[in-house]
């Protein structure tokens, strides 16, 4: 990896690891009625996709099977669209998409080591 990378990727992992303990024991109703794990949840995921976009290339092409593309579009969606969240999607990111993810990125920390 190259310079930040070695920060970059362990701050997506360390965004993931907390989206997932916000949700820990948590429903889809809480997400509802709970306003700050909602911006909790939007805020670890924001920086997850900030920090993938600012990945360097090289980083990335040694990873080809994380969605680098879809992680840095939900990011834009989250800071542009603020205001049209759409809370299922929200929860399936944390729920499924973030826990799938964070092999890969614990997997590619660990081979660039």
């Amino acid at each position: 990896m190259l310079g930040d990378d070695h920060v970059r990727l362990p701050d997506m992992i360390d965004e993931a690891e907390t989206a997932v303990a916000f949700v820990a024991g948590r429903s889809q109703d809480d997400l509802d009625r709970d306003r700050m794990l909602f911006h909790a949840l939007v805020r670890a995921i924001e920086v997850m996709g900030e920090a993938a976009s600012r990945l360097s290339v090289e980083a990335r092409a040694v990873a080809p099977q994380v969605p680098w593309r879809d992680i840095v579009s939900m990011r834009n969606r989250l800071i542009h669209g603020y205001a049209a969240i759409d809370p299922d999607a929200l929860w399936k990111t944390a729920t499924e998409d973030i826990p799938a993810l964070l092999p890969l990125l614990r997997a590619l920390a660990t081979s660039n080591d």
